[in-house]
Parts: C-alpha cells; sequence; structure tokens
C-alpha cells in the first residue's frame, strides 16, 4: 500500500483525499478543497462526514503542511482559481467556473454547483485500505460497547457503524430485517450502497453516458442533459472497463523488467544532464571571465592615457598661468621694468633695457591673441560603448531562437489585449513564449508584469486600464533558455468600456439599398435601379435622401467606446450617436440631404445656421468618404475654413459617447487620438447611428471578448 501513496495525494491540498469528487474531466479533489479553496463563497447540501478521517484525530495524513489563509488568498489574488463565469443571483457573486488543478482545463459546474458532482467511493475506499495499513497498531473500537469498549471486528454499512462480535449479534439479530444488513471488516468509511444520481437525487444510477464518460440514470437520458448522448448499461460499461483496466495493468507487469531497464536509462541520464550541465557552468564562467579580463585590461590602459593627456595638459597651463602672473604690476619682470626705466645712462639702458623689451613685447602680443596652452575637453575620449552593449545583451547560447516580432496589424487593445506575433522563417522551434506589458505615464507604472507560458502566437491580456498606454514585448522559450526580448511596441487603450452591438435591420432599414451581413456586423450601400430612378429627380430640385441603420442596443447611462472601418472607397457616410425621438423622425419624415435648409452636420434643419452652432442637439454626426473625414463646422464664422475641417480617413475610427456628461467624441481607434468631441443632448436613449448614400460600407469592429476562446 506504501507505494500507491502519490495516487491517493490530492492535487490543491496535497494530502491525502478526504471525500473526493469527480470532476468532468475525471480528476479526482477533495470535497473540502473545491468547497474552501476553489468555491470559497459556496454554500451546498453536502456536509462534512463526521465518520470521515478529516475529523478523526488518529488518522494519517501525507506529510505536507495543510493549506494556510495566506496560500488561500494568494491563488485567489493572483487569478490562478478564477474564471471569467460568475453567478449574480446572490449579493456577493461566485465562482462556477475554475481550472482543474490536475490538467488545467476549465470545469464549469453550472447553476448546481458541487451538487453536480459524483464522490469517488472506488477512492474513499482505497484511501481507507492505505490508512488502515499504516496504522495497523490503531485499532477501530466498536461503537456500542458500554465501558470497557472492545475492539470493532465488524462494521454495518447499513447501520454506519462499528461492532465487536457480541454487539453484532445483539444489533443484528437472526430473523430479522437486520440480520440481511450488508458488514466488512472494521472501518470508518461507510459509504452508500447504491449512487445516486446527483441531478435526480431519488433515482439510482443504471446507465453509463460514453459522451460525457459518466454514471447516469434513465431520467437523465429520458429527458434530462444526456437525452441525445449515447449511453450504455451499467453492467456492460462495467466489463469493458474492467476488461480494459485489467488488460492494461498485465501489460504493465509483463513491462516489468522493460520499465526498469527504462529506469536505470533515465537514472544514467539524470546522472549525465547534471555533469553536462556543472560543465556548461564552468564553461560558461570562463567565457564571462576572459571577458572580464579583457575588459579590465581595456580599461586600464584606457584610464592611464586619460591621466596622462590630463597631467600634460595642466602641466602646459600652469606654465601659462606662471607667465601671464609675471604681467601683473606687482610681478617681478613689471618692477624689473621699472626699476630699469630709472637708468639715466643711456649706454646702460640700452644694454638692459633690449632684451626686456623683447620679453615684454611677447608678453604683450600674448594678451592680445590669448589661446590657452591646452584644451579642457576630453572630447576625443568620450568612448560609445552602445553596439558592445547591444552585442553582450544579445549575448546566448548557440540553439536559442530569435527573438518574436510583434504584428501590429493584428494587435488590438480594448478592456482587453489581443496580441499577435510571428517568428522569423529560419527560427528554431519553441516550448512556449512569454508576453510581458506594462502600464506608461502614470504614478502607478511599475516593473513588467508576464502572462502564462503561451504555446501559439497569439494571446489575450485581461484586466487592462480605459484611456492607458502600454508598451508589449514577447520572448521565445526553447530547452528552457530564453531569447532576447522582441522589440517594444506602445498601444493606447479606449476611454471607456467597449460597447459591444449588432446593425438593426428592424428599424428604418431600406432592403433596397442596404446590403447586411449574415452576421449583421457590415452594412453595404448598393447603387440600385431604385437609386437611379431617383436620381432623375435631381433636375426638378428633388434630392435623395441617406439610408440610415442604428445599432441594436442603446445607451441610457455610462460612458461607452465602439470602433468601426469605413470601406476606403466609400462616396458619403454618415457616423456618430442619435437620439431615439431624433431617429423616429428621421425614419418617418425623411430629409432631403443635398437642401440647403437641412444639414446634420450643423445640428438643425430650419435654414438659419448662425443661431444653432454651439446648441447641444440630441445627435451628432460627423462626414467620411473619398478617403477623408470631414469635421462639421464649429461656429458660422468658421464655415468657410474648409482645410482645417478635412482630416484623412483612419483605418480605424472610434466613438465615445458620455452619456452623463452630454458628450460624444471621435477618435482615430489605432492611436487612440482625439479628433472632434461636440456637446450632445442625451435627454432620451442613444443609439450609434450611421447613415449611407452612394456605394459605401461600414464594418463593425469584432472585440476581444466576443471571440476570447478563439484567441486563446
Amino acid at each position: 500500500m506504501k507505494s500507491i501513496e502519490r495516487e491517493l495525494i490530492c492535487p490543491v491540498c496535497k494530502e491525502l483525499f478526504s471525500q473526493p469528487l469527480v470532476l468532468p474531466c475525471q480528476h479526482s479533489v477533495c470535497h473540502r478543497c473545491v468547497r474552501e479553496l476553489l468555491m470559497p463563497n459556496h454554500d451546498d447540501s453536502l456536509s462534512t462526514d463526521a465518520g470521515s478521517e478529516s475529523s478523526n484525530p488518529g488518522s494519517p495524513r501525507a506529510r505536507v503542511p495543510s493549506p494556510s489563509m495566506e496560500k488561500l488568498d494568494r491563488l485567489l489574488r493572483s487569478g490562478s482559481i478564477s474564471s471569467p463565469g460568475w453567478r449574480r443571483s446572490s449579493v456577493t457573486p461566485r465562482v462556477t467556473t475554475f481550472p482543474c488543478p490536475g490538467c488545467q482545463h476549465d470545469i464549469d459546474l453550472g447553476e448546481r454547483g458541487i451538487s453536480m458532482l459524483f464522490r469517488n467511493f472506488t477512492l474513499e475506499s482505497i484511501v481507507e485500505r492505505y490508512r488502515q495499513a499504516a496504522r495497523a497498531a490503531v485499532a477501530i473500537m466498536c461503537n456500542v460497547c458500554k465501558p470497557p469498549v472492545q475492539e470493532a471486528t465488524k462494521s454495518c454499512m447499513d447501520c454506519k457503524a462499528s461492532f465487536c462480535n457480541e454487539c453484532f449479534k445483539m444489533n443484528h439479530p437472526w430473523g430479522t430485517p437486520k440480520a440481511q444488513h450488508e458488514y466488512v471488516g472494521p472501518t470508518t468509511n461507510f459509504r452508500p450502497k447504491v449512487l445516486m444520481c446527483p441531478e435526480h437525487e431519488m433515482e439510482k444510477v443504471n446507465m453509463y453516458c460514453e459522451v460525457c464518460r459518466r454514471p447516469v440514470c434513465h431520467l437523465c437520458k429520458l429527458g434530462g442533459s444526456h437525452a441525445n448522448h449515447r449511453v450504455t448499461s451499467m453492467s456492460s460499461a462495467y466489463k469493458i472497463l474492467k476488461e480494459k483496466l485489467s488488460k492494461s495493468i498485465h501489460y504493465l507487469i509483463s513491462k516489468e523488467d522493460q520499465v526498469r531497464t527504462q529506469i536505470s536509462e533515465l537514472e544514467v541520464l539524470i546522472r549525465h544532464t547534471e555533469e553536462n550541465g556543472q560543465l556548461a557552468e564552468r564553461r560558461t564562467s570562463e567565457h564571462f571571465e576572459r571577458l572580464l579580463e579583457a575588459l579590465q585590461e581595456r580599461r586600464t590602459e584606457m584610464l592611464r592615457s586619460i591621466e596622462q593627456s590630463r597631467s600634460l595638459r595642466v602641466e602646459r597651463l600652469r606654465t601659462q598661468v606662471e607667465e601671464y602672473q609675471g604681467m601683473l604690476e606687482n610681478s617681478g619682470l613689471v618692477g624689473y621694468a621699472q626699476e630699469v626705466l630709472k637708468e639715466t645712462d643711456q649706454s646702460c639702458f640700452v644694454q638692459t633695457a633690449k632684451l626686456l623689451h623683447v620679453r615684454i613685447q611677447k608678453a604683450t602680443d600674448s594678451l592680445k591673441t590669448f589661446q590657452t596652452a591646452a584644451a579642457p575637453s576630453f572630447e576625443e575620449f568620450v568612448l560609445d560603448t552602445s553596439k558592445e552593449e547591444l552585442l553582450l545583451k544579445e549575448l546566448s547560447f548557440s540553439g536559442v531562437p530569435e527573438p518574436p516580432v510583434i504584428d501590429l496589424s493584428r494587435c488590438r487593445v480594448y478592456n482587453e489585449g489581443l496580441i499577435h506575433w510571428h517568428l522569423s522563417e529560419d527560427s528554431l522551434p519553441t516550448d512556449h513564449h512569454i508576453v510581458e506589458f506594462r502600464k506608461l505615464g502614470s504614478e502607478e507604472e511599475s516593473g513588467w508584469r508576464a502572462s502564462e507560458p503561451v504555446f501559439g502566437c497569439s494571446t489575450v491580456l485581461s484586466d487592462l486600464s480605459a484611456g492607458s498606454r502600454y508598451t508589449f514585448r514577447v520572448k521565445s522559450c526553447r530547452n528552457g533558455v530564453y531569447s532576447p526580448s522582441s522589440p517594444e511596441v506602445t498601444l493606447h487603450t479606449p476611454p471607456a468600456p467597449v460597447f459591444g452591438f449588432l446593425f438593426n435591420e428592424k428599424c428604418g432599414f431600406s432592403a433596397e439599398r442596404l446590403q447586411l451581413s449574415k452576421r449583421r456586423d457590415s452594412v453595404e450601400s448598393v447603387a440600385g435601379m431604385s437609386l437611379l430612378l431617383a436620381a432623375e429627380r435631381v433636375q426638378t430640385g428633388s434630392y435623395i435622401c441617406l439610408d440610415y441603420i442604428i445599432g441594436d442596443t442603446g445607451i441610457s447611462h455610462g460612458r461607452h467606446y465602439w470602433a468601426f472601418r469605413v470601406q476606403p472607397d466609400s462616396y458619403m457616410i454618415k457616423v456618430g450617436v442619435a437620439s431615439d425621438s431624433k431617429l423616429t423622425e428621421w425614419f418617418h419624415n425623411p430629409r432631403d440631404t443635398s437642401s440647403p435648409r437641412y444639414d446634420h452636420d450643423s445640428g438643425h434643419d430650419s435654414g438659419s445656421e448662425d443661431t444653432c452652432f454651439e446648441v447641444s442637439q440630441p445627435f451628432t454626426l460627423v462626414t467620411v468618404g473619398m478617403g477623408r473625414l470631414f469635421i462639421p463646422k464649429a461656429s458660422a464664422s468658421a464655415a468657410g475654413d474648409h482645410g482645417s475641417r478635412v482630416l484623412p480617413m483612419p483605418q480605424r475610427i472610434g466613438v465615445c459617447l458620455d452619456y452623463d456628461a452630454g458628450r460624444v467624441f471621435f477618435y482615430d481607434a489605432d492611436t487612440m487620438r482625439c479628433l472632434y468631441e461636440r456637446p450632445v443632448d442625451c435627454s432620451g436613449t442613444m443609439y450609434p447611428a450611421f447613415g449611407l448614400l452612394g456605394g459605401g460600407a461600414v464594418h463593425l469592429e469584432e472585440f476581444i471578448t466576443a471571440k476570447r476562446l478563439s484567441y486563446m
């Protein structure tokens, strides 16, 4: 029994299993761990068995300490046991989805939670036998005897109690129903005689679902969650699984010599790995020691050159200082010259003053053309080590993969960040990648945060702050050695949480002139026959109307952001927001878009534009078309200023509506640069609005959350 101890250890608490539950992935976890560790707020009907080993102070435990509250808090904070799935029916939300501690697959318990899980009675029995083998000297006492209590010889599975011989006979007399009770050897592990269905508590499980790989009852098959699944009888599943397990065990036993041989080979490999690793460490240390010696030698030589140049320059400058000090009045040269001037004998004066005049003249000339004897700058000694530093940073073992390159064209950041990257064609295979990111430009800016290992070339990073700049980089790992990090890229999150919606084809939608994609995330304006016939009325002064389409979800509070792409060759498209009352007016009383008395951008349709430029209206629209974005006129005085109103059309356009503040913002969605903002009257429900004229198309941005599973 001692050899199977590691098979009886819970992967969460690292102790012997206590009331193990079978997860849908077939791994087992202690009921206590699921309740207290994975789902701390969960309240289920399965209570701790009074006779379980967890409450028995004499039961042996695995030699691993119990999980502390500090460990629980750390796991909860790290998010390793959390999931996007929250149940909102209670004040305190609870997790209904968590990763299996054994295989890391997401386990969804649904509304019924832990009560949906089977208890692994077989594993419980094995654990109990292991406990008994571990405490062979500790006897199980009779639960009925009066003092002095006798040692138990039998345990009744129906009474859930242990008895000595005399007490068993007294409590199970012949000729009574109790005489038919099932009894086993002394044990403290009492399990029900029949396994009951967790979904239908009064039904016994009598079938096995081959799709879900779990026992089910007949009600599950008739109208429950297994109605369309393939099932087999429990006896058939028992025979098949027992036969498979027996064959596998016999195969392993027959291959015992082969396993021992492979274990010996692995032990040799472990020894060689340790020796080769130590050798690689010594060689690497030698390489770095040689590099350090070369750097130290070069450092000494260069410092010596600087010292020699410094000494020579200082000596020359000091000599020049002494020469200039001689020009001062109280210096020896000037004093001597003044004394020579007192000589009255002409021949003696000429004899002495000739040489003195030469010295004085030289000093005077040097004063007129002052130039230092040495330059104080040491620019010629400036050392540029940027290339060497880059080489040292990229210093790696042969066989390390090249750093990845982040693909900006496929990266997106909203409430979450989708990061894509690629490797060079000649890059070596990698084991996994690590994405590192940090927030910029705030007091919260700190060190790099690392993602979990990523085995593909994309990942989703959660919990990004709105309106913030983040820097991302990626590095690859192969055989435990990491490549240099990729070049860093900086992306800007939107100023508000993303707002998801689709086009609404049920409200004012013109099926003749607009085509909607099957997923309702793209709309295209088609210049069909009806549009051509309507165009003939241009000669008579009647004009063609915009075809409007709106989002299927309205905004009545908060701050929201959405993004979309306008097809570059679109003729004219209006994009922005409008209230429900204004949209009703447009849909039921369409106006002529070319009429001089009607301009959406001006904010009214009265023909008196100069009075309403700064007035908040229940809609705001900007015009996009022919590769340009046209900003609405700011005032009557700026009506002729076209240059400042025409901008290149961004690849993606973002709109942010602050309902509570009554303002709408238009962004370049790639750089998050605000292009235009304006007050808007948010007295009603506001909808994303789009108006199309002529050929063109609008494609809604597909946010990360909508396809999170496909990216993970």
